[in-house]
């Protein structure tokens, strides 16, 4: 039943393509030559339709394993198509339509040469898909390897100066500016941190100074017309930073110590008989 129905479908199909083809008339041939077309739209069209069969034949060539003769001659159809394409252009062209022949490259080799005049085929031959890799054509489109010549010891030894050694970077004085900027920028902050420091052993001397002043003549006394004059023997540098850090630290364990643990440290000196 299947097979009936199979059948009758494929019968109908083939009618329904007849109504079709009777409808469109007679299918027209393409004339042989582009002069004898008069009308600008149907030239356009027989172009369209070489364009079209173009690139079937382009596709179909991208098959190596079609065989060296089948590639040679797939190719040299392309080729007669293209050749029928620009007479197609040219009548388009006479016929007041778009000129298509502009910007029409050709294929050159690496070393810039027509590949169709190597070949013999003649002017405007090019080679499409398989063809670029039959023998005789692959070596054209093979670019020559870029050979680097090495330098011998002696040229290397040539290009060695004094420059470079870096034995002549001063003479022109440019090392000598910038070295002295730098220097003059370090000394200066050099200077800056010893000031500093000066400055804050000088406030530290003055301070001790006077609190031993001020305990020397709190215990001194006499008559309005007699003078006294206590000599106090000064502390040197290393009583004086030790004092320093004993306030610091005084200070220090006041701030965050208790009044018990401070009465603790102090029991406790006195027993290892520590003032």
């Amino acid at each position: 039943m299947a097979r009936n129905e199979e059948k009758a479908q494929s019968m109908l199909n083939r009618y329904l393509a007849g109504k079709v083809d009777e409808k469109r008339g007679p299918k027209q041939k393409r004339p042989y030559l582009a002069s004898e077309c008069r009308d600008l739209v149907e030239a356009d069209k027989w172009r369209s339709q070489i364009i079209r069969e173009i690139g079937k034949k382009v596709m179909e060539i991208q098959n190596e394993g079609l065989g060296e003769h089948r590639i040679r001659d797939l190719n040299d159809e392309i080729n007669k198509l293209i050749r029928e394409k620009g007479h197609w252009e040219r009548r388009i062209k006479e016929l007041g339509g778009p000129d298509y022949s502009r910007g029409s490259g050709k294929v050159t080799d690496s070393k810039g040469r027509e590949v169709a005049e190597l070949t013999g085929k003649g002017r405007g031959y090019t080679y499409f898909g398989a063809a670029k890799k039959l023998p005789g054509v692959k070596e054209l489109f093979e670019a020559e390897p870029v050979k680097v010549a090495r330098r011998s010891r002696h040229q290397m030894y040539r290009s060695i100066d004094p420059d470079y050694y870096g034995f002549r970077d001063e003479e022109d004085g440019v090392l000598e500016r910038v070295e002295a900027e730098a220097e003059k920028i370090v000394r200066m902050q050099a200077v800056l941190e010893w000031e500093e420091k000066a400055m804050e052993r000088q406030q530290a001397l003055s301070s001790v100074a006077s609190r031993a002043a001020g305990a020397g003549g709190a215990g001194a006394g006499g008559d309005e017309g007699s003078r006294f004059v206590a000599y106090v023997p000064l502390p040197d540098q290393q009583a004086i930073e030790a004092k320093i850090l004993e306030m610091k630290r005084n200070d220090l364990l006041s701030k965050y110590t208790s009044e018990a643990l401070l009465q603790q440290q102090a029991q406790a000196k006195a027993l290892l008989n520590k003032k």
